[in-house]
């Protein structure tokens, strides 16, 4: 047998294969040290996060490879780019990513959640109670806090009349972000979006007519919501007009460009002839599409594909304003809010494929030549823009963030209009349930009920220690309030208003959220109980 560099290697046959080496140096975990490797990683992940909880919650500054600043207290947008080698830590980043795929909001709560449990495993592992029975009475815990929120929900009915609760809820849940100095108009904005697009009946908003732009310059206070559509162009010529009233739209997907063969083709101009034949015949043409769609009354041709300067001076000349290179995503949101068609080809146009919209105005920013197109008062006024000003890109990109959250708030009230008291009012309520529920249970699982009711407390203390207030105090006054008054609405006052009722404050949360909040955390710690083997080459090395 002959052996080449490195780790490959080959028999007397010459049948190539691998040496692991270094099979001495290879460690193996396993019991109580893997669960222990499991549960140092899951808490790491879950302290790092924990600042950045709640309305006083601070800030990370994510540096990319490619030198890439990213500044956000959003618990998933953190955990996505955080470098994490750990298996544990990348089921973190899981748990908090499909938080944010359901929900849309508590990222951060989450993981703070199953970092508090799983501090909570390790000292019931360190009595020596097996894993399994600790995972088992986690679970039938949850559901018990489940429970309870389940009773101290309150109803909340979505009024077209009345929005000012939707618009509550989500000054909540931007109470923590960096647009909280113009939240109520940043709420606003995500309520107005949300209703524009929802189906009451059917109790379903659709995404896909949401969408969110934004331009570096100006002020957050700028940011307007467009009942339209707001593309990243400007019309392709520049004595075009800048404004359009009543305007009807050809939606294009073909190009101004003559017709040419699918195959391969060689065109030779051997004389002066043959020159002037050729631009004559481009010109007929350029003349002939441009005269097929005035001809069915269009009085602006959106275009997905680009055209030369011959073509767009011919529109011109004609009174055609013409915009091209829009996207796909855009061409599509725009035939479905104006109500018009997308047209292949030219043959194919027609009068009632147009679409139809009340003004497309070109907008200008500054000093700059950057110019958008809005176009507004269309037939179908359920497809909406966000539009998002900020003084640099990072603000601009939190801010979209951020409103994304505040849209998947609003949504999820759409679809289950109950709501629970925030400030870790629904936490506090939660845990003295299980509590009281763990002095029933004559079996080991009642150990696990008490550690999971005080794991639910983390995140009150998580958001008292970062409101600058004295953590165990501030818990023990809430607690034993909530216990007396029979007040679930009782929580932190992070903002300092002097009243720890959530309910005056408007500091309200989604039921569905909180809901599941508890069952993926749970879910999370159950699966990392079970695993109790680790096999790695060093042990230093990502464990």
């Amino acid at each position: 047998m002959s052996a080449l560099p490195g780790n490959l290697a080959f028999d007397e046959y010459g049948r190539p294969f691998i040496i692991l080496r270094d099979q001495d140096k290879e460690k193996r975990l396993t019991g109580t040290d893997a669960l222990k490797s499991h549960i140092m990683a899951g808490r790491t992940i879950a302290t790092t996060l924990r600042s950045s909880l709640g309305p006083k919650g601070l800030d990370k500054m994510m540096v990319s490879s490619d030198g890439d600043v990213t500044v956000t207290n959003d618990g998933a947008t953190i955990l996505k780019l955080m470098d994490v080698d750990h298996e544990i830590a990348k089921l973190m980043v899981q748990l908090s990513q499909s938080q944010d795929d359901e929900i849309g909001d508590g990222t951060t709560g989450v993981v703070v959640m199953a970092g508090a449990l799983l501090e909570q495993a390790e000292t019931l592992l360190d009595k020596g109670i097996h894993p399994i029975r600790i995972a088992d009475g986690f679970e039938m815990a949850a559901q018990c806090a489940i429970k309870r929120l389940e009773q101290i929900a309150d109803n909340f009915p979505i009024d077209l009349n009345n929005l000012e609760p939707l618009i509550q809820t989500a000054m909540t849940t931007l109470g923590s972000k960096i647009v909280n100095k113009c939240h109520r108009q940043m709420a606003e904005i995500a309520v107005n979006a949300v209703m524009a697009v929802a189906d009451l009946e059917k109790r379903d908003v659709n995404f896909e007519l949401i969408k969110l732009e934004g331009k570096v310059g100006g002020r957050l206070e700028d940011t307007m919501l467009v009942r339209g559509v707001i593309v990243d162009k400007d019309f392709s010529h520049p004595q075009m007009p800048k404004e359009l009233k009543d305007v009807k739209l050809a939606i294009l997907t073909c190009p101004f460009e003559p017709p040419k063969p699918k195959t391969k083709h060689k065109l030779d101009v051997t004389s002066v002839e043959d020159y002037h034949a050729l631009r004559k015949y481009e010109q007929e043409k350029f003349s002939e599409m441009v005269q097929q769609v005035k001809d069915t009354g269009a009085t602006l041709a959106i275009c997905q594909w680009g055209f030369d300067d011959e073509a767009n001076h011919l529109l011109l000349q004609r009174n055609l304003p013409a915009v091209r290179w829009v996207g796909g995503p855009e061409i599509e949101l725009i035939a479905i809010a104006t109500g018009g068609r997308i047209v292949p080809r030219f043959e194919e146009i027609s009068a009632d494929k147009l679409g139809y919209a009340g003004r497309v105005k070109e907008l200008q920013f500054g000093t700059t030549k950057e110019r958008m197109l809005v176009i507004e008062e269309c037939r179908n006024s359920r497809a909406v823009t966000i539009f998002i000003r900020g003084g640099n890109k990072m603000i601009v990109e939190e801010a979209k963030r951020s409103l994304h959250d505040a849209l998947c708030v609003i949504r999820n009230l759409v679809k289950d209009d109950r709501v629970v008291y925030g400030g870790g009012a629904a936490e506090i309520a939660c845990s003295i349930a299980v509590a009281e529920e763990a002095n029933k249970i004559s079996s080991l699982e009642q150990y696990a009920f008490r550690a999971f009711a005080e794991a639910l407390e983390a995140v009150p203390l998580a958001l008292a220690e970062n409101s600058g207030l004295s953590p165990i105090e501030t818990l023990s006054e809430v607690r034993s309030r909530q216990v007396k008054e029979n007040n679930p609405a009782l929580g932190v006052d992070c903002m300092l208003k002097g009243t720890c009722d959530m309910k005056e404050q408007h500091v309200i949360e989604t039921l569905h959220s909180k809901k599941q909040q508890l069952v993926l955390a749970s879910q999370l710690v159950k699966m990392i109980l079970k695993i109790d083997d680790i096999r790695s080459a060093n042990e230093s090395e990502g464990y």
